[in-house]
């Protein structure tokens, strides 16, 4: 894995230098399919590979993976972006489930992307703005997810509003769940229940760094599978 980090590292710094909407102030850069791997997950020709493959099963085709990238600062103040919105980034690590995307103005939840599993891939040593999670929060989820769609066909889900039910379930989490951060390196990997409860920390002012990068993959699945 370390050196499939160094060879993602490098065509990361590339996906950089070609420019990118950059948000929060200019701390936060998120290219969904930014990074150049092929589809068996290579890059550089160096194989994608490692112990997280003994817990899931590999998709045929991986996608090109997330590019996730935290300045310092992070996370800083947009432009029209409301107060709670900023709160919510800042103090709460801007926690949530991957696939329910906020849509329109009311930012209202719908499953739009049932992923199978998350797999972080670090593309350096930075210890700044790591990945936070809540430990247990999957159970949490998954049973509100699974009353929120009893009796619902699986084609229909993506347009139920899950809105009152993912906050709710949120809630709960971050009252009885304890909130870890995740620091890990070059050469290990990280894997998510799908399901999981998961942000990422403010940058801490005393922590030096230019910058913290993760590759992150995300397969998805069939809507059936989800739950």
């Amino acid at each position: 894995m370390a050196r499939w980090a160094a060879a993602a590292k490098l065509a990361a710094i590339t996906v950089l230098g070609d420019g990118g909407a950059r948000r929060h102030g200019g701390t936060w850069f998120v290219g969904v399919d930014a990074l150049p791997n092929a589809p068996d997950g290579s890059i550089g020709g160096v194989p994608l590979a490692g112990a997280w493959q003994a817990h899931v099963k590999a998709p045929p085709n991986w996608h090109r993976a997330q590019l996730s990238v935290v300045f310092p600062g992070y996370p800083q103040q947009d432009p029209g972006e409301s107060e709670a919105a900023h709160r919510f980034r800042r103090d709460r690590d801007a926690a949530h489930v991957d696939g329910l995307l906020p849509e329109g103005p009311q930012k209202r939840r719908h499953l739009r992307e049932p992923h199978g599993f998350i797999l972080g891939l670090p593309l350096d040593a930075v210890r700044a703005s790591p990945l936070v999670v809540w430990r247990g929060s999957h159970d949490i989820m998954r049973t509100a997810f699974h009353a929120a769609f009893a009796g619902i066909p699986p084609a229909q889900w993506g347009h139920v509003d899950v809105t009152e039910v993912y906050q709710d379930a949120r809630r709960k989490v971050f009252a009885t769940c304890d909130r870890v951060e995740v620091v890990a390196e070059p050469g290990q990997a990280v894997l998510l229940d799908r399901h999981i409860l998961h942000g990422v920390a403010p940058w801490p002012q005393d922590v030096l760094g230019e910058m913290r990068m993760v590759a992150y993959f995300r397969p998805q699945i069939s809507i059936e599978d989800w739950l």
